[in-house]
């Protein structure tokens, strides 16, 4: 064992204690992949994410580092909130781009850019895999998440390097009301090879604007203002999102979830149900504040940004 470099963040909040932590370990060379998935266990954290050279052939493209991504059971292809909190965490650590605009990550789904043109880091949202439900699919999960089946609007299978599945619901109520019944809800999603189940609160379009209409008892975004197109960048939720997962020792909710959230904008920009530029909060119901920063850029790329605060800094003996 030897001492490394070691930071514990907190990913999608600009408040420290009110977004996802995340475990990151700057220097894992030499552990094998069970020294690092025996930490992550320990860690008892969503991720924990190991930072190591990039391949030679990943470096000749351009990556600055490789990332290895563990929950508590198994290494995950990709995942949001893991890579802005890397980044967040290798830059803070002293790492030097290539790029000063970006940082190139290397994970087991490709590289990934991480845009630094503005203060909040974006990631590029991997390529999406979707395809239409079987309803008795979407059926047997509303009836795991305690939902009537006529409040779903719209469900996707969808596959950015984890498979996960979205449900579009009739509003932000409907969503923060679930009562899901986590054993039958992780045995419909083990039949289904499903690793997550997102859920996200809205409205059906208005006439007048092509937008989302949000209305709860927080907040109303996409309503018909002028400012819902505008190019900046908003604070103001538009969507209200959950996301439960099986994390190996059963199904929990996630506080913020950047890979579902990556493909679920992906989703919803493509059939016209969301803008090109919003935020989604998630984890109201667990007594965190996540913000959730989409845009889709000229050439249809889509960006998912988020803060980061660091809570830990420090060294582990690995």
């Amino acid at each position: 064992m030897q001492q490394r470099p070691f930071k514990q963040v907190d990913v999608f909040t600009d408040q420290a204690y009110l977004g996802n932590p995340l475990a990151v370990v700057l220097d894992g060379t030499g552990l094998s992949t069970e020294d690092m998935q025996h930490f992550a266990r320990w860690t008892n954290l969503s991720e924990t994410t190991f930072v190591l050279p990039p391949t030679p052939d990943a470096a000749a493209q351009g990556a600055d580092y490789q990332v290895r991504i563990f929950t508590t059971a198994y290494e995950m292809p990709f995942a949001g909130h893991p890579t802005l909190g890397t980044c967040h965490a290798w830059l803070e650590h002293g790492g030097v781009p290539k790029n000063p605009d970006r940082v190139v990550q290397e994970c087991k789904v490709g590289l990934v850019r991480i845009s630094r043109a503005n203060s909040r880091a974006a990631f590029a949202a991997p390529a999406l895999n979707r395809k239409d439900a079987a309803p008795a699919l979407v059926q047997a999960l509303a009836d795991a998440l305690g939902l009537a089946r006529s409040k779903v609007r719209a469900s996707q299978h969808l596959n950015n390097g984890p498979s996960h599945f979205g449900l579009l619901l009739d509003s932000t109520d409907t969503v923060l009301a679930l009562a899901p019944d986590f054993s039958r809800l992780r045995s419909v999603m083990q039949g289904a090879g499903i690793t997550g189940v997102g859920v996200a609160a809205v409205q059906p379009e208005t006439a007048t604007t092509g937008l989302i209409v949000r209305s709860n008892r927080e907040a109303r975004a996409f309503a018909g203002s002028p400012s819902a197109t505008a190019p900046g960048p908003t604070d103001d939720p538009g969507l209200e999102v959950r996301f439960f997962f099986d994390h190996g020792n059963g199904i929990g909710e996630d506080p913020v979830t950047g890979s579902f959230n990556a493909s679920l904008a992906q989703w919803l920009i493509a059939q016209g149900l969301a803008p090109k530029r919003y935020t989604a909060s998630q984890g109201t119901c667990i007594g965190v504040q996540g913000r959730v920063h989409i845009h889709q850029d000229a050439g249809g790329q889509v960006w998912v940004g988020g803060d980061a605060v660091t809570c830990i800094t420090g060294t582990v003996r690995l």
